[in-house]
This record gives C-alpha cells, structure tokens and sequence, in this order.
C-alpha cells in the first residue's frame, strides 16, 4: 500500500472577511485540513470562513503576530505536510498542488516565489525593492540563492518546522526560517507563484520599519554564527 501523507493548510487570517472567499472556496478538495488561525479580529472573519467552508477548523490565536500565529497553527495541525496560504486572497489556492508535489519529490522545504518566471507589476515599487534587498542579503550572508525572501507561500513537513524552535512572534519570523532551515542543511526548492492584488483592506505589514527588522534581524544572526550554508535548487 502506498503512503499518502496528510495535508494540512494553515492560514492566518486578522480582519479579513471580504477576502476569504478568494480563498477558501478554492481550496484543492486533496487538503485534508484546513485551519484558520484568527488573530483577534474584529469584523465576521470566523462567521464568512465557517460559512464558506464548514470543515475549516477555526482558532483564535494566544497572542498577538503573524509569527506566533502561524507557529500556534502548525502545532495544532494534523498533517504530515503543511501549506500555509495568506487569508488576504493575493496567492492562488489553486496553485497548492505544486507545492506538495515539490515535497513528495523530495524536497525538504518549498519555498513560494513571486520574481522567478514573472513579474508582479500588482506590487508597489518600494516591496519589490525591499524584497530585493532582503534577498540579496540572505544570499550574501548565508550563501543562499533566493529571488523571493517575503513570500507566505509555503510548504514543509510538520516535523522540520517543529525541530526549529522558532522564536519571532512577528514578520521576522519568515527571515528566521530561512537561517534555520540553512542551519540544518535542509534541501529548498523555489516555486514560482502568481501575485495579485488585494481587492479589500489594506496590508497588515508596515513597509520601512518591517523591512528594517527583518534586515537587522538577519544581521545579528550572521554575526552570531556566520557558518550557515543550505542547500538551494532553482
């Protein structure tokens, strides 16, 4: 009998009742599981994703950040492999199955990409231009070879994520991943996505100073301990 390992989805959502069904309802009927992890909203973001999708199973974060959401909503996942997908609707859930193709090849880590084959003309010139910086700064510092840094497209085994002891609680989160998936040599593969852009609300990061954290964040890491390395196809 072959092996069929489960499919977790995990989307972290605040505020965001008008996006989410470009979301759900596309969902692949393959995913065994999908979570919501709400980060204290306060319109009808859990009332629309129940109506949308009466299997979604809906939790209210502890605490605050997009970090601690989605570590809260790993660790109470199911799966053997997880896809974590934004709730704001820029990212095609019906793109998930390249991402666990991707794994069941055996790569240890997807990684979304949106400049690799593409161009999203959608986002504003200062992100392309931060996610540029931060990308170069990764792979100058941590001999990667990433072209998209920002990325909430994703897919892992459960089991790896939870071997990292993630720590940020915030967007910086993303950054630490990488430096810990370089620490333990796993295998990444980028995966070209589509981008496009959000038809409700405003975005959850604040540019200049976000961008500035993770950059700062990845600094002190390198001079912590400069002997990283990862293993990146492309």
């Amino acid at each position: 009998m072959s092996y069929h390992p489960k499919v977790s989805v995990v989307i972290c959502a605040l505020n965001e009742e008008k996006n989410l069904h470009q979301v759900l309802p596309k969902i692949p009927a393959s995913v065994d599981e999908v979570i919501i992890v709400d980060g204290h909203s306060t319109d009808r973001t859990l009332e629309v994703a129940k109506k949308l999708r009466p299997d979604t199973i809906l939790l209210c974060q502890p605490n605050t950040g997009k970090g601690e959401a989605l570590k809260f909503g790993v660790a109470s996942s199911k799966g053997d492999i997880i896809v974590t997908l934004d709730a704001d609707g820029t990212y095609s859930p019906e793109e998930i199955p390249k991402f666990i193709e991707a794994i069941l090849k055996g790569n240890d880590f997807a990684k979304g990409t949106r400049f690799l084959g593409t161009y999203p003309t959608c986002m504003p010139y200062r992100r392309r231009l931060g996610n540029k910086v931060l990308a170069l700064t990764s792979n100058l510092l941590f001999r990667t070879k990433y072209t998209d840094i920002c990325s909430g497209y994703y897919a892992f085994f459960k089991a790896d994520f939870m071997r990292m002891n993630l720590i940020s609680e915030g967007f910086e989160m993303e950054q630490e991943l990488f430096v810990k998936i370089a620490r333990m040599h796993l295998k990444v593969v980028e995966i070209p996505h589509s981008y496009t852009r959000r038809m409700y609300g405003v975005s959850k990061t604040r540019d200049f100073r976000q961008g500035l954290t993770n950059l700062l964040w990845m600094v002190s890491i390198f001079l912590r301990n400069d002997s990283l390395k990862s293993k990146v196809e492309l």
